[in-house]
């Protein structure tokens, strides 16, 4: 068959028929010996090949697999191979590839060679006890990069451990005069955040792992998709290290009470070598109408994720990360590149599993190009939200450009850089643009991811200096920009959904004006965390917000009738709004109704309350007012670029 024969069989009826299966692949270590199992349904002959480590160039045995149904290829042995490293020759129309492992679940150094691994061998102690914390009221969830996280000697790690899984496994660090201000995990206990969430920590390609300078990347280029990445271990070379430490990272994090998210890019492969491509040539793969890769991803290697056994693929990885590894949400890069009867199959997994919404499943519902999907596929994107689970979540690029003006303008202003502030945009901010006439509406809250910024393009802090700066004062602490910084922290934190914020945001985290900071150097992506000891008053300001919004069910709803709360909204000014609203629910809270108040404009402004005593929870540099509220009636003055929120009883 020719090119576009092939990508029509792929995608017929008929060869999924013949060629799904549900058997386990892998590498398996029993007690009576071990298995080996390959999908290549293409392949006219299979070798398993055998190396006693990871460099060694010629295998020490070669085996031929045998072929059973759904083009299914197996080994059996009663030797224990644990240990051993691995890859297969696998032979299709006269072309033979060596390969690893698709379903590997361990690793040699730079991902090359496949390693049978005993898994019960890599639990560190107490881990069959690791349980998650409990739910709370709310989801606050903090991005961040394992090196990024430590690799500051300023965040007080040990030497050995700074940008690694380990770090996280510091959990008492600190700095300032006599060590008095928290770092790392403590300081995330202190601000209160409820989820980290961990760019990527599977195995990706960009950074040879056996290089310990400062070669960095984020690592949205997977190799192998349920392998650890080596470069955050303390050694790459023995496959079980990375994963012993990693699970260790992700207990030390449960005990501090913080649930962990996995950032996954199952829209593409770092290249076409890779496993997925040379087991099975295309299949996992989409295709352009000229035969070459698709691109929806912007970077040439588009997966196929509505073909059964890829789904089936990307689904099994998902629920091995959440068995193996407790990782406690997911969250899918690039979304809009998979299908909608995926994300469902997903989130509904998961559910069956674990309860109702325990893991968190959220993603970004765009592309980077245009996808070449099957006809007639439904695609996780934007237009397509109400088709997906009220349990899958998705980014609102709504309200992040709101609030800080447009993405692709270092100049463009928003609702809290002089850009003007709309009641009835700030209204769709609010309800997390849930139930709108917006061009794109969430169904529910439960779908809305609330953010201002991410590791993707500037820093909040940076998209405000471009604004209100002029670029000029990325390092230096402008009263106007901190203004404007803890005025979009509070619009942010006051609007319905799900918060996400980017690590440092709290502490106006700069990488000096540079927008893509994907592979630049370490030194610029680091958390400095002298700048969060410096701008100490700045996090508490979103700690602050962070413990006032755990308290107001108006705030936490996440119900498809939450928009409902909202009960009367007010343009006070052309930059200035209010919106009064239900507050009413189970909690802590001794509010029935709230007022959120947010001023842009560079003059105070009177603001008429309705009727009644109102009690100052937060204000534009006290979010802790709420601990020792006092009341005020009738009138009150919104000051310039800050925010006011009340509550009536």
């Amino acid at each position: 068959m020719n090119q576009s024969e092939t990508r029509a069989y792929f995608d017929s009826e008929a060869f999924r028929r013949d060629y799904h299966t549900d058997v386990p692949l892998g590498s398996f270590v029993t007690a009576d010996g071990t298995r080996f199992a390959l999908w290549a349904p293409t392949a006219q002959r299979v070798t398993l090949c055998l190396y006693r480590d990871c460099f060694e160039w010629d295998p020490y045995a070669r085996i031929e697999m045998k072929r059973y149904d759904k083009g299914l290829w197996q080994h059996r042995t009663e030797r224990i191979l644990e240990g051993v490293y691995y890859g297969y020759e696998v032979e299709v129309d006269g072309v033979k590839r060596w390969t690893g492992d698709p379903y590997a679940r361990a690793c040699g150094l730079n991902g090359w060679r496949s390693m049978v691994v005993n898994l019960t061998k890599t639990n560190p102690p107490g881990w069959e006890q690791d349980r998650a914390p409990a739910r709370g009221t709310e989801e606050i969830i903090w991005e961040t990069h394992v090196k990024d996280f430590s690799w500051d000697p300023a965040s007080g790690v040990s030497a050995k451990n700074r940008g690694k899984y380990l770090a996280f496994t510091e959990t008492k660090t600190k700095i300032g005069v006599r060590g008095r201000k928290h770092t790392c995990v403590a300081y995330l206990k202190a601000l209160d955040v409820t989820h980290v969430q961990l760019q990527p920590i599977y195995d990706y390609g960009s950074v040879d792992e056996g290089n310990d300078s400062e070669v960095y990347n984020w690592g949205y280029d997977p190799v192998n998709y349920n392998v650890p990445e080596g470069s955050y271990a303390s050694d790459a070379v023995n496959g079980e290290v990375r994963i012993r430490e990693l699970k260790a990272a992700v207990q030390a994090l449960h005990e501090n009470g913080l649930r962990v998210i996995m950032d996954v890019v199952y829209n593409h492969t770092y290249n076409l070598d890779n496993p997925l491509f040379k087991t099975v040539p295309w299949y996992f793969y989409r295709q352009q109408p000229d035969g070459s890769a698709g691109n929806g991803s912007g970077c040439g290697t588009e997966i196929a994720s509505e073909r059964s056994m890829c789904a089936r693929y990307i689904l099994d990885s998902v629920l091995y990360w959440a068995e193996e590894y407790h990782i406690d949400g997911f969250r899918f890069d690039l979304m809009g590149l998979h299908d909608v009867a995926l994300m469902n199959r997903i989130r509904k997994a998961l559910n069956e599993r674990y309860g109702e919404g325990e893991k968190l499943v959220f993603g970004e519902p765009w592309c980077g190009g245009q996808s070449n999907e099957r006809a007639g596929t439904a695609m996780a994107h934007k237009g397509n939200l109400k088709m997906l689970d009220r349990g899958v979540g998705a980014f609102c690029d709504n309200t992040r450009d709101a609030v800080k003006g447009g993405l692709f303008d270092a100049a463009s202003a928003g609702m809290a850089s002089g850009g003007g502030l709309d009641a009835g945009r700030l209204a769709d901010c609010i309800r997390g643009w849930a139930g709108s006439e917006a061009r794109f509406p969430y169904a529910a809250p439960s779908q809305t991811i609330t953010y201002l910024s991410s590791h993707d393009d500037w820093t909040l802090w940076d998209k405000l200096v471009y604004t209100l700066g002029g670029g000029k004062y990325f390092a230096q602490m402008r009263e106007e920009i901190l203004r404007a910084n803890r005025l979009a922290a509070a619009i942010n934190f006051c609007c319905q959904g799900r918060v996400f914020m980017l690590s440092g945001e709290e502490f106006a985290r700069t990488k000096l004006g540079i927008r893509n900071s994907y592979r630049t150097s370490i030194r610029i992506n680091r958390l400095d965390w002298k700048r969060a000891y410096r701008n100490r008053a700045l996090v508490d300001y979103y700690r602050g917000l962070i413990a006032l919004r755990k308290t107001l069910p108006a705030l936490n709803d996440k119900s498809e009738t939450a928009a409902d709360r909202l009960l009367e909204v007010m343009q006070i000014a052309r930059d200035a709004a209010a919106i009064r609203m239900d507050n009413r629910g189970t909690g802590k809270s001794r509010y029935s109704e709230i007022l959120l108040a947010f001023n842009g404009g560079r003059e105070p402004c009177e603001l008429a309350l309705p009727q009644g005593k109102w009690e100052v929870l937060c204000d534009g540099k006290n979010s802790f007012a709420h601990e020792h509220p006092h009341g005020i009636r009738d009138m009150t003055v919104l000051e310039p670029i800050s925010a006011l929120i009340l509550g009536r009883r």
